[in-house]
């Protein structure tokens, strides 16, 4: 990646564009670019990295030549293969304009591909969280075949399909429970007549009807 370094007679500074290869045209995967870049330096390091816009710039004061060069070396090292940086949830929702809700939907069904998970520990907590991770080409392929669209429309069928489906079946439940509804008023209208006929056999026997 192109580079500039400056003096200024206060500090020195370089530097570095970020691609849209890297970002996907997202503030979100860039200010997730920034972290990664920072976390790499060392603690005394890592207030002088910034970014804005699309750009890195590491801003260090006068005479810390020999700080300025190791924090440079580390800053272009670490963006050498930072085109290939897995994306991370926010990111994704933030490049392709999809909801958590969508996100979860379509790595569960397959149609977004994970690339790995990845575990980090919560800042202050004990607590460590495991997420899925995508690969940056997968998530641009998505963005430019405007798959988004598509499977959006495809829910939006299967949403529609399944509530047919559910209709038919809520509304097969209904007659069957009216079928056997029917079918207890029968019964018990036979049980009243076989009680009303209770002696007949005696009755006949006696001769009354002869």
């Amino acid at each position: 990646m192109p580079t500039r370094e400056t003096n200024t007679a206060a500090e020195r500074v370089e530097e570095w564009k970020l691609s849209s290869a890297a970002t996907l045209g997202s503030s979100v995967r860039t200010r997730g670019i920034f972290l990664e870049v920072r976390a790499r330096l060392p603690s005394t390091a890592k207030k002088f990295l910034h970014v804005e816009a699309r750009t890195l710039a590491l801003q260090m004061p006068e005479g810390s030549e020999g700080d300025f060069r190791t924090a440079s070396m580390i800053v272009a090292k670490a963006l050498q293969d930072i085109e290939v940086l897995p994306v991370i949830p926010r990111e994704i929702e933030d490049i392709l304009a999809i909801s958590a809700t969508e996100r979860h939907r379509w790595l569960n069904d397959g149609r977004l591909q994970s690339a790995g998970t990845r575990t980090v520990k919560l800042r202050g907590r004990a607590r460590k969280i495991t997420f899925h991770v995508f690969d940056p080409r997968h998530v641009e392929d998505v963005l430019d075949r405007d798959l988004v669209t598509l499977w959006r429309e495809q829910d939006t069928l299967t949403a529609a399909e399944n509530r047919r489906r559910a209709a038919g079946k809520a509304a097969l439940t209904r007659l069957q429970k009216k079928g056997r509804k029917a079918a207890l008023a029968i019964g018990d209208t036979d049980d009243d007549s076989r009680r009303k006929l209770q002696g007949w056999e005696d009755f006949e026997a006696d001769g009354f009807l002869r």
